[in-house]
């Protein structure tokens, strides 16, 4: 058995995402981000009309911000004391759907801020890559965080030993997503977070294998 991993995503787990963003598009791309449920593509309007955004206009969009605009990022409330915390019982790796092209650049935005963890830039669901993971690193218990419901459900049928934690940092938006239900737990305040985390890994076992439909 090796050390227990925390797998984690980055955006409203880690550091802010959607506020900046939303300011961003405003300013420079005419483009109003109002969330008023679970779809983030359907929060994209057009400033001038109102009309939504076609999803082909998402993306790029979002390799823009990506690719220009990580700086104006900032921590969620807690994220880094509690990376700190539980660096001294687990390996940490962030898995983040920024893609192959913007990981560098997440890790060296992390890294300036003190967490110094792989980073790995993914696309699609995570049950692949968390496999992977495990796999290789053969951890004695792991533990996943992230913000979007599918990716529970894909590291759920992929990974169903992985204890599974629904976290949605940021309070623009947390009200406007249910509970993950392949989740084992949702919580959105980090200092709770890591008092499970820390519980799930002092525990020791892996989590409970559900029935995924």
């Amino acid at each position: 058995m090796t050390r227990p991993l925390v797998i984690t995503d980055c955006d409203e787990v880690l550091m802010h995402m959607v506020v900046p963003f939303a300011q961003w598009v405003d300013a420079e791309h005419g483009v109003l981000f109002r969330m008023e449920d679970a779809s983030f593509a359907g929060a994209l309007k057009r400033k001038e009309c109102g009309t939504p955004l076609e999803a082909a206009e998402v993306w790029p969009l979002l390799d823009g911000f990506f690719r220009t605009e990580m700086a104006r990022q900032t921590p969620i409330r807690g994220a880094l004391t509690a990376m700190a915390a539980i660096a001294r019982h687990a390996d940490i790796v962030v898995l983040t759907n920024v893609g192959p092209d913007h990981q560098a650049a997440r890790a060296a935005q992390l890294s300036a801020l003190g967490l110094d963890a792989p980073v790995i830039g993914s696309r699609g669901g995570k049950g692949e890559p968390v496999r992977r993971l495990l796999d290789e690193r053969q951890p004695s218990v792991a533990i996943f965080i992230d913000d979007l419901a599918g990716h529970h459900h894909s590291v759920a049928a992929e990974a169903p030993e992985v204890w599974r934690l629904h976290m949605v940092g940021e309070p623009a938006i947390a009200d406007k997503i249910a509970p993950a239900p392949h989740a084992h737990a949702r919580i959105d305040d980090w200092a709770a977070a890591e008092d499970w985390i820390l519980a799930r890994l002092t525990e020791n076992i892996p989590a409970p294998s559900p029935e995924i439909a």
